[in-house]
């Protein structure tokens, strides 16, 4: 435990020193101006900058000196995020209410006045100390925390499927997650004979919790898939393995709304189910849009779900969007109206456009904070070799 005192007198810091002493405090270095602090600080206020580690737990600070006062000086280490957590007691023999409120104000966290009380100093200066233990084990357990959530991110980025480029259909997918740890997942599986599976879902809720209802999804999705390949049979699967999980929360009703399609391109035929979920886009080659509407509820909401399977046919060359609620969030209107949008402004070409679709949605010109991860998944449909 190492004390700095700050102090231009130098009675006042042989005085400190021996309470210490006393007190078993030993590690204890003296210095009689803001600049000298500053320097065992490893704080380069000329260049704005902290060039060093240090190792000073607390800090024993005169209010009255020349050149720098301490209020001034205590400002200053505030402006630094590794130093501003080091607690600084001011040591005054103003008895002013407003200076002392103003030292505070200036990031002190207590103070004590002078002639110096020796168990009122040995007080404050335990509390003080006992204060930054404990702000230390918070810092410590939040950075081994988001430590373990870069971690839990790339296991979760690694379940997301990689892109498919075949001769009659392509598939690929933008996301942006609003939190290291995400809600949305997507997923598709070669399915044999010119089919695919291909689906988007998006996780009530957003962090730790529904991030890990959402894995526990994708740890069940290519069974659910691969096993019974119809829409409604596999949203009706994944009701079923959800309903499984039985969790208990009086706040939180954990669901997911989700849009699952096979695609046959030999027949040219999309079967869907739309579980409460944004509508897909389907642009035919002929220039019509045709929206994917909700077919069901969404997953999880009750204990067995009525999945109605829909059917669409296409011609020609032509390509599928689907996309998240969050993709939506930043454009105006009712959800009507942004659907429009989407409807004019994704029906250019049937090929994606990553770059295009980066700067339409995804790259935000003004940083703000997101409310909800984004995610598109994008679907080309082609004619093939004939």
């Amino acid at each position: 435990m190492k004390i700095l005192i700050v102090d231009d007198n130098p009675t006042n810091i042989i005085i400190i020193r021996e309470i210490l002493k006393k007190e078993n405090y030993r590690k204890t270095i003296a210095v009689s101006s803001a600049a000298e602090m500053f320097e065992h600080l490893s704080l380069d206020h000329g260049a704005g900058a902290v060039t060093g580690p240090t190792d000073i737990d607390l800090i024993l600070l005169d209010m009255m000196m020349p050149e720098m006062d301490g209020i001034e000086a205590c400002q200053i280490i505030q402006k630094y995020e590794e130093l501003r957590d080091i607690p600084i007691i001011m040591v005054t023999a103003v008895g002013d209410s407003k200076k002392l409120a103003e030292a505070l104000d200036a990031g002190a966290v207590d103070y004590v006045t002078k002639p110096i009380n020796k168990v009122e100093l040995m007080a404050r200066i335990r509390l003080a100390l006992r204060l930054k233990q404990e702000k230390d084990w918070h810092k410590e357990r939040d950075q081994r925390l988001s430590e373990e959530l870069k971690l839990a991110a790339l296991v979760q980025n690694a379940v997301l499927s990689p892109p498919i480029s075949d001769e009659k259909f392509e598939v690929n997918a933008l996301y942006k997650p609003s939190y290291e740890l995400a809600g949305d997942l997507y997923s598709w599986y070669p399915l044999g004979n010119g089919k695919y599976g291909v689906i988007l879902l998006d996780m009530m809720g957003h962090g730790i919790s529904s991030s890990l209802v959402c894995m526990f999804v994708a740890s069940v999705l290519k069974d659910a898939v691969t096993t019974f390949v119809e829409p409604e049979q596999v949203v009706q699967e994944l009701n079923r393995r959800f309903s499984q999980l039985h969790i208990d929360s009086q706040l939180v009703q954990y669901y997911f709304t989700a849009i699952y399609l096979v695609v046959d391109t030999n027949l040219k035929r999309i079967d869907y189910v739309n579980a409460g979920h944004p509508p897909g886009l389907l642009y035919m080659n002929d220039g019509t849009v045709t929206q994917l509407d909700t077919t069901c509820a969404p997953v999880g909401l009750f204990d067995t779900i009525e999945a109605d399977s829909r059917t669409l046919y296409y011609e020609g060359d032509g390509h599928l969007v689907l996309y998240t609620d969050g993709l939506l969030e930043n454009l105006e209107g009712d959800q009507d109206r942004q659907i429009d949008y989407l409807k004019v402004h994704l029906k250019d070409q049937h090929l994606l456009d990553i770059d295009a679709m980066q700067q339409m949605f995804f790259d935000d010109t003004i940083p703000q904070e997101r409310d909800d991860d984004k995610c598109l998944v994008w679907i080309s449909l082609k004619e093939g070799d004939l």
